[in-house]
């Protein structure tokens, strides 16, 4: 008669048979069901440049896993190019896919009880999206990134995809002929990698480094450089030792974790699109993170790097200059970071940067000394008002006049604010206002890179003011102000603006004001009605009745 223990492992055996004999037929032998099954989350498509060299990287990992003692299984997750779709209908889905990544990637891990996950990612949603899906899992993770594009030339000038979109607004103010136009457009974009400047894909991927989830300096290498190959390896690698260690992402994803990565988003000069995300993968992780958090890190950070889209520099000119790793290191030796923070290697943010110099090298300028920072603060604000009660974002880097008071221009989508601003309808002393293209009401929530370029390119970016309850493209600048909350969508006072309101957008103040009487916004507030949706089936409609509040990081759970 059998052991109760041995009939229990015979029964716990039979059971697992039948996972056994699929896994036989995918390549796993006698020896490979005592290792750890680590997820390979492969981002890889052709649809963008930002993606394209992410399967030779996803090959790379798989083999050094192997090699490590863990068992690789890769499975693919979506993409959508914002550049591409940037000004049209596909836009709506780019937030969106946010949201279906994450679900993708915790669906797969979850759902077939894998140790632990290597997550790439390329463009901008594809990072938001992995580290969402990893903060709600809380199995072992690395993130790893693309990479970076390197940037094109063009009259002796980097050019970035921006480029393309400010040489729209160019040509139509007669700076530059159709020859220059079709010039910088076909070499700004040389390669495989994400836009080069400090826009979305880059910003997140610096924060992710900061945050303790990616390697040091992996955040900044280019997508085509052999270090960016050798860095995935080593990734795979400090994965398994994770495993074993059981350093589990909401560990890293602390509170402190966070203050850190809006700390290094000052200093970088980063995307406004981390305000949306960074408060998305706070909610997935358990973490409180407000507007209000923004504003205070802002106060008491300064711009230390030059990076386009309002600087000079590219990332890859941010990665000879030592990276990531030297940025924090100031901000570490002045106070303004957690050096107790824990990584993904199992080092503290203070080991991990103890042989970095607290001082940048004498013979670069992309990252400024401490003393000769590009801006005293940050250049995120934060503004709050009649017009914008749980907030609404501005971008002060580049911007000779931070307040503007001027007659609304009201368009109630992009499609017909860009037909104005092309046909040179808008003057400068105007505040277009672009509403009903909020998370709800767009839906999705559309970037504006369009019209603000093209604003920029007739060379209205100091003289016109915009709002929206949409966002901006990372590489949006000028008098902007973006997801503003509550959108028109569900009643907010952008809704109730008319053509010739006074709009006052003042980013030292903090303050987003219709200059109208409380009496009059109610009574306009009494009158108005929810516009019918927009879709009625399918992946918006759906989106459309889930998506909370641009202020809360437009989540769907």
């Amino acid at each position: 008669m059998p052991s109760n223990r041995n009939s229990r492992i015979v029964t716990e055996g039979l059971q697992r048979s039948p996972n056994r004999a699929l896994l036989r037929a995918v390549g796993f032998g006698d020896q490979d069901f005592e290792k750890p099954i680590v997820g390979i989350a492969n981002s890889h498509s052709t649809i963008t440049p930002c993606n394209i060299g992410i399967g030779a990287l996803a090959s790379r990992a798989e083999a050094a896993l192997r090699d490590a003692g863990a068992m690789p299984q890769t499975f693919g997750t979506i993409t959508i190019s914002d550049g591409i779709s940037m000004g049209t209908e596909g836009m709506k889905y780019s937030l969106v896919s946010r949201e279906v990544i994450a679900d993708s990637i915790e669906t797969v891990c979850k759902g077939q009880s894998m140790d632990g996950v290597l997550a790439f990612g390329g463009c901008d949603k594809n990072m938001p999206g992995a580290m969402i899906a990893i903060a709600r899992m809380n199995i072992p993770a690395v993130f790893v990134y693309g990479g970076t594009i390197k940037p094109g030339h063009y009259q002796g000038r980097d050019l970035t995809i921006v480029s393309v979109f400010e040489a729209v607004g160019e040509r139509i103010a007669g700076k530059i002929n159709d020859q220059d136009v079709y010039e910088i457009e076909r070499r700004a974009c040389p390669g495989a990698g994400s836009c080069g400047g400090m826009y979305t894909a880059n910003t997140m991927s610096c924060l992710f480094e900061a945050m303790g989830m990616s390697l040091p300096y992996s955040s900044t290498m280019a997508a085509e450089d052999a270090e960016k190959a050798d860095s995935t390896e080593q990734s795979a690698k400090t994965l398994v030792e994770a495993i074993k260690a059981q350093i589990l992402p909401r560990t890293i994803l602390t509170r402190k974790a966070f203050e850190n990565g809006l700390a290094v988003l000052m200093a970088l000069g980063g995307s406004t699109n981390a305000v949306i995300h960074m408060p998305a993968i706070a909610h997935a992780a358990g973490v409180e993170l407000s507007m209000d958090d923004f504003n205070d890190f802002s106060a008491r950070v300064p711009v230390l790097c030059d990076l386009k889209p309002s600087g000079r520099y590219v990332a890859t000119d941010l990665h000879r200059a030592g990276g990531i790793p030297q940025v924090m290191k100031m901000l570490l030796t002045n106070g303004l970071l957690h050096g107790d923070a824990l990584t993904v290697t199992g080092q503290t943010l203070a080991e991990t940067l103890a042989a970095v110099p607290d001082e940048p090298r004498r013979d670069q300028d992309v990252i400024r000394p401490w003393g000769r920072p590009v801006y005293a603060h940050g250049h995120l604000a934060i503004l709050k008002g009649n017009l914008a009660e749980e907030g609404a974002l501005a971008k002060t880097s580049g911007v000779k006049v931070p307040k503007i008071t001027g007659p609304a221009r009201v368009f109630e989508s992009e499609e017909a604010c860009m037909a104005a601003i092309l046909e040179r309808r808008v003057m400068p002393g105007d505040v277009v206002v672009i509403r009903y293209e909020g998370p709800r009401g767009g839906p999705g929530m559309r970037e504006m890179l369009s019209p603000t370029a093209a604003l920029v390119g007739q060379g209205l970016g100091d003289s016109v003011g915009l709002v929206t309850d949409g966002r901006f493209s990372g590489g949006t600048y000028g008098m902007v102000v973006g997801h503003v909350a509550p959108e028109a969508a569900v009643g907010g006072t952008i809704a109730l603006v008319h053509e010739g309101d006074m709009v006052t957008i003042d980013a030292e103040q903090r303050r987003l004001h219709l200059d109208i009487s409380d009496d009059e916004i109610a009574r306009r507030r009494q009158a108005w009605r929810p516009p019918e949706p927009r879709y009625t089936r399918g992946t918006l409609a759906k989106y459309a009745r889930l998506v909370s509040s641009a202020s809360r990081g437009a989540v769907t759970d």
